[in-house]
């Protein structure tokens, strides 16, 4: 399948990515660790199948020095030992939060109750916005059929500053 839109050549797509970049810098900049949101971003990506967002993030955490063990074992986070229990939680709630349709409640209180004891409200916020962003930026991809595999680390930021 071809891209059917280039979201940053056409005048709409391309305010709104900026203004949706402008968002996410205020998850980046918050003290939420950036291997984790990475992570995060990896794992909801798996989960939503989209190409593009999986290669962006496996190779923009790997700039920043992640294992290729880690991003090899994200999809499996819970049959590994290479994770800590915050980033466990964190992957813990990238599912839930992504497949919110497959339970009652959402978000499970036992995954709430886990986060809650490694993160501050500020992290909890940066977390939850977080999920959010992800889940809208895979379907912005899946949508309109980008293809990952030509991804390069800080591709992204130089095409919508």
């Amino acid at each position: 399948m071809e891209p059917r839109l280039d979201m940053l050549t056409n005048e709409i797509g391309a305010k709104f990515a900026k203004r949706f970049a402008n968002a996410s810098l205020v998850i980046g900049q918050s003290s939420l660790p950036a291997a984790t949101q990475e992570l995060v971003n990896l794992r909801a990506s798996q989960i939503n199948g989209c190409g593009f967002c999986i290669d962006m993030h496996t190779k923009e955490a790997a700039a920043a020095g992640e294992t290729a063990v880690r991003l090899n074992l994200v999809a499996a986070w819970r049959e590994s030992t290479v994770f800590t229990e915050a980033e466990q939680a964190a992957l813990a709630l990238a599912e839930e939060g992504t497949r919110l349709a497959d339970a009652d409640d959402g978000v499970s209180d036992e995954t709430w109750a886990q986060l809650r004891k490694h993160y501050d409200d500020d992290q909890l916020a940066a977390l939850v916005c977080l999920v959010a962003m992800i889940n809208a930026a895979n379907r912005l991809a899946v949508i309109t059929h980008q293809k990952g595999g030509s991804y390069e680390p800080g591709m992204f930021a130089a095409a919508i500053s």
